[in-house]
């Protein structure tokens, strides 16, 4: 399937090789790791409006459908990082071909590990699914730190188509 939209500047495709180098993910103390629940999809949709504020998600009404009825989402991994108190801290979004679809840590959450933990989590259930390599997409200006991050995991830069 390709991408939804062309790549904007400065937009770099990532793909990290799922081979012996994998970890498993540490959590924070305070923080859990679960799948996509039934009634999960509203506030991921308010994690992502508020950490990625680019308006492309456009509202939830128009939000959900697309990403519940496309053929590349899966519950199984789309993984929510729960807080101490019951809020969603932190989120992957993947789709079924290997690819990172959103990865979103809410602000008060960052500095923690989680968005590592979150990708580590990815990697290693791609790798389960039996995929070679995951990749995904980042904006080497716009997302210095994430960029930072994919490269401190051993993500490394490929053509755009793949």
């Amino acid at each position: 399937m390709p991408e939804p939209r062309p790549p904007a500047p400065n937009d770099i495709r990532l793909r990290k090789i799922l081979d012996e180098t994998l970890v498993a993910p540490h959590w924070p103390d305070g923080f859990t790791m679960r799948c996509f629940e039934h009634g999960d999809a509203q506030p991921l949709h308010a994690l992502l409006t508020e950490v990625f504020d680019d308006g492309t998600d456009g509202p939830f009404d128009e939000w959900w459908p697309r990403i519940s009825g496309d053929a590349e989402f899966d519950p199984a991994l789309c993984f929510l990082v729960i807080d101490a108190k019951g809020r969603l801290a932190a989120a992957a979004l993947c789709w079924t071909r290997a690819f990172v679809k959103d990865l979103a840590v809410h602000p008060e959450a960052r500095g923690k590990g989680i968005g590592e933990a979150l990708m580590w989590q990815a990697f290693n259930a791609f790798r389960d699914r039996g995929a070679p390599h995951v990749d995904l997409k980042t904006n080497t200006v716009e997302n210095a730190a994430a960029l930072r991050l994919y490269e401190r995991l051993g993500m490394v830069p490929v053509a755009w188509e793949g």
